[in-house]
């Protein structure tokens, strides 16, 4: 047995983090279930959603912070602190460019909701749930393989909105001639593209604390 191992096997098992966790990455997708259903509805139709969006981005900013406060309290951790403190991070700032886009679609009231901005949608929904499969693993940290799986998963989604958003804005700027039309979308679009981002270093983190435990 590794000395990691042994360890580990001391650490008393950890009732605070693991749920603020998995709480963290619900919310997640709770919250990107709601932005996706939301550019599938007409424009009178979204403002409950958005609403729900807004306290679940609120919720998330909570756990956030109590989690925070619990690596303050506790001298003995289930991982690095560090870790602790990026991967929660990390999670709240995919909420914060989840619900970024909905406020800009609310704020610029977007009528007409484009193809890509629904896929883009939908990958981002796709990138929170692999999220939380492999955040549902950190408990025990025996089965990495479904961990790397996921953030695989997530890096090929995060290759696959790159290019939906180049191809998007291309097709903006070659057919859109009102130029208030161009910023809203290009805006809503930058700002979905970049909630791909972090999901990517979401599972940036995760993959690092699967090597620090292999």
């Amino acid at each position: 047995m590794s000395l990691n191992s042994i360890f580990q096997f001391l650490v008393p098992k950890d009732k605070k983090f693991f749920p603020l966790f998995e709480e963290a990455s619900s919310n997640l997708i709770e919250l990107a279930s709601n932005l996706h259903e939301a550019v599938n509805l007409p424009l009178k139709e979204r403002e409950v959603l958005f609403i729900k969006i807004d306290e679940l981005e609120q919720k998330g900013e909570d756990i956030t912070r109590q989690t925070n406060l619990e690596l303050s309290r506790n001298f003995i951790t289930p991982f690095d602190r560090e870790d602790i403190h990026s991967l929660i991070t990390s999670i709240d700032y995919v909420a914060d460019y989840l619900h970024g886009a909905a406020s800009r679609m609310r704020l610029y009231q977007v009528d007409k909701i484009t193809k890509s901005i629904r896929k883009m949608t939908e990958i981002n929904l796709e990138a929170c749930q692999n999220i939380d499969v492999a955040v549902k693993e950190l408990k025990n940290l025996s089965n990495m393989k479904t961990i790397t799986n996921a953030c695989a998963k997530i890096n090929k989604l995060e290759n696959k909105s790159d290019m939906v958003y180049n191809k998007a804005v291309f097709e903006i700027f070659e057919n859109e001639t009102d130029a208030k039309n161009i910023i809203k979308y290009k805006e809503v679009l930058s700002v979905l593209e970049s909630a791909t981002d972090k999901c990517k270093s979401v599972a940036s983190v995760l993959e690092s604390i699967t090597v620090k435990h292999s």
